[in-house]
């Protein structure tokens, strides 16, 4: 496939949309969560939330079918909705369905390395960065 112009916007608009979903709503739950549970003051409840229903969104609308077998959205709603919309939700979504596909296609060993790894890395990715903007705001005399 060969994206054209339109693809593209039609991702941006979806991810825009996604992204003012997940901002929207992380905020609003874990605001009304941490009001009803002071217990969860500063857990990032509100993002695993989001993430959780990111990818319970893309595991369904991935995997809806028509009556003949095909993907019931066509070509250009799965876009939109998976890589714009679900993509700027959260990217979990995305990682979510990706692992699945693999142990689907039983490649369990791709799928763990899959999980394990990208969490592993991005935390560590997260940390390097942290580190790295400490330093540059220590020398800067910050």
């Amino acid at each position: 496939m060969n994206p054209t112009v339109a693809t593209y916007l039609w991702i941006a608009l979806g991810g825009a949309l996604g992204s003012l979903a997940r901002f929207a709503l992380g905020g609003w739950l874990q605001r009304g969560l941490e009001a009803r549970l002071p217990s969860l003051l500063g857990f990032p409840i509100g993002t695993i939330l989001v993430n959780v229903s990111g990818s319970f969104v893309i595991g369904l609308l991935a995997s809806l079918k028509a009556a003949g077998g095909e993907s019931l959205l066509p070509p250009s709603a799965r876009i939109f909705l998976l890589v714009g919309v679900c993509g700027g939700y959260t990217t979990f979504s995305s990682f979510s369905l990706e692992t699945l596909q693999l142990a689907d296609k039983g490649e369990w060993v791709r799928a763990g390395v899959n999980a394990l790894g990208s969490v592993a890395v991005c935390l560590l990715a997260v940390w390097l960065g942290h580190a790295l903007a400490l330093a540059l705001n220590k020398a800067r005399g910050i």
